[in-house]
């Protein structure tokens, strides 16, 4: 699995990819957590307002930091 944090390295950001590093800890899954910096990156993903979530290449959350929780849901 791989997890996407969409975003320009703002504080929202780095919340979400702690979140989404934590989510994955919990569920014991093998996933790869990456961060996606570069606006055109960014963009190529029809993102608007970040941060953003994307899993297996489909955004799953944008524009929100959800709890772990959520997270979790998306990552099931």
């Amino acid at each position: 699995m791989i997890i996407k944090i969409l975003g320009t390295g703002c504080t929202n950001c780095k919340k979400l990819e702690a979140y989404a590093r934590e989510a994955v800890k919990e569920l014991g899954i093998d996933a790869t957590v990456e961060k996606v910096e570069d606006i055109q990156g960014i963009m190529s993903y029809g993102v608007m307002k970040t941060p953003a979530l994307v899993v297996n290449e489909q955004v799953k959350i944008m524009g929100r930091i959800p709890s772990v929780e959520d997270i979790k849901q998306y990552l099931k």
